[in-house]
């Protein structure tokens, strides 16, 4: 009896999808909040036992009482009491996204109650974040503390080498600034990757804090302060126009080998990140500045291929060629497998296809003055 009257209730709107996630069909639930959610998400809810009490759909023995509550409850309804009040910059996880930003959105949601009231003040929104967070030293690659301080009336986000320092280190534009979650890269759980343009190079820095609430706090401030300035810049743009302006992943990052512009010379094993019309390589990911970037425009200029052009001289393991036509050479590479090849193709295509904004034509004269 249990199990089919927990299918029917799963077929409510909203209850086919994890309620912290969005990942599809969840098997598992937490009785005490009345909400369906995913595996992943489940083993959070799990660390929160004086909040959340879960159970596997199909593997638990339910009694007659839960299912009743589930049945009242439910996806729908409990969104609306617990993210009532979610500002238009935090940064709601998908399934897709690390465990710190998930583990910190349900915590935040469950167990701090923080978009359960309309009017509530949120720390993100404070003037100004002045803090230690750990960082990555550009040339010996070691963490140290570092003292970082964000500053909405500035627009600005400022690091000191000192923590009584008078002069910082380096000041980065807020507007400049792309932050995405990098566990893997980084090699700590709370891994930030910050990316900004410094004299129209992209400089990469990478951060971490002990605390996961911490991090995420710094990470969704300055996706309020950057959506602050938005607002003065562009002041007829709906808040649902803006929010894909801040903060955004890289679409793909990985090893490719690539040779250089005579196409004689050896091919080379380069760390590739695309982000957005931008591909960079990199010798090693963790360096600060990118080695060289192809601006990928759209299809009128640039164009993509799988293979390379007869007679290349290959010398590399990798046999899956890539070729990228671009209005002022060619550039060719190559994939360890078929799969990679297929993935980085489809990419590049639907990069090339989508329409260019203002801001994209620019950088893309940007990086034509800077070659």
């Amino acid at each position: 009896m249990s199990t089919r009257a927990l299918r029917e209730i799963l077929q409510t709107p909203g209850n086919g999808t994890c309620a912290d996630c969005g990942a599809a069909d969840p098997d598992w639930a937490s009785t005490s909040l009345g909400v369906f959610i995913c595996l992943a998400c489940s083993g959070i809810h799990r660390n929160i036992p004086d909040v959340s009490k879960v159970k596997s759909l199909s593997l638990s023995h339910w009694e007659d009482h839960e299912i009743q509550f589930m049945a009242e409850k439910g996806n729908e309804r409990m969104k609306s009491k617990y993210e009532a009040a979610v500002p238009v910059y935090y940064y709601k996880p998908s399934h897709k996204d690390c465990q710190v930003l998930k583990e910190q959105w349900i915590r935040a949601k469950y167990e701090r109650k923080e978009f359960s009231q309309p009017g509530n003040k949120f720390t993100y929104e404070e003037a100004t974040r002045d803090g230690a967070l750990m960082k990555r030293g550009r040339d010996n690659g070691q963490f140290l503390s570092r003292r970082f301080v964000l500053s909405e009336r500035e627009g600005t986000l400022k690091y000191f080498t000192k923590h009584d320092a008078k002069e910082p280190k380096a000041v980065i534009k807020v507007d400049s600034i792309n932050a995405t979650f990098q566990p893997d890269k980084i090699g700590h759980p709370n891994g930030l990757q910050i990316t900004y343009l410094k004299d129209y190079s992209t400089r990469n820095i990478f951060l971490y804090h002990d605390s996961g609430k911490e991090i995420v706090n710094w990470f969704n401030s300055i996706r309020a302060v950057q959506l602050h300035y938005m607002k003065v810049a562009f002041p007829g743009a709906t808040d649902a126009e803006l929010v894909p302006k801040l903060t955004h992943n890289f679409l793909k990052e990985g090893y490719m080998e690539k040779t250089g512009p005579r196409q004689t010379e050896g091919f080379k094993k380069r760390w590739f990140t695309l982000d957005q019309r931008r591909l960079m390589y990199y010798k090693d990911p963790l360096d600060a500045f990118a080695k060289g970037e192809v601006f990928l425009g759209s299809k009128e200029h640039y164009s993509v291929s799988a293979g390379l052009p007869a007679g290349t001289y290959c010398n590399g393991a990798w046999r899956h060629g890539i070729t990228i036509v671009t209005p002022d050479r060619c550039f060719l590479f190559t994939c360890e497998s078929e799969a990679e090849q297929h993935d980085w193709l489809k990419l590049f295509d639907d990069v090339m296809s989508a329409q260019m904004s203002p801001q994209e034509y620019t950088m893309e004269a940007l990086l034509k003055h800077r070659h």
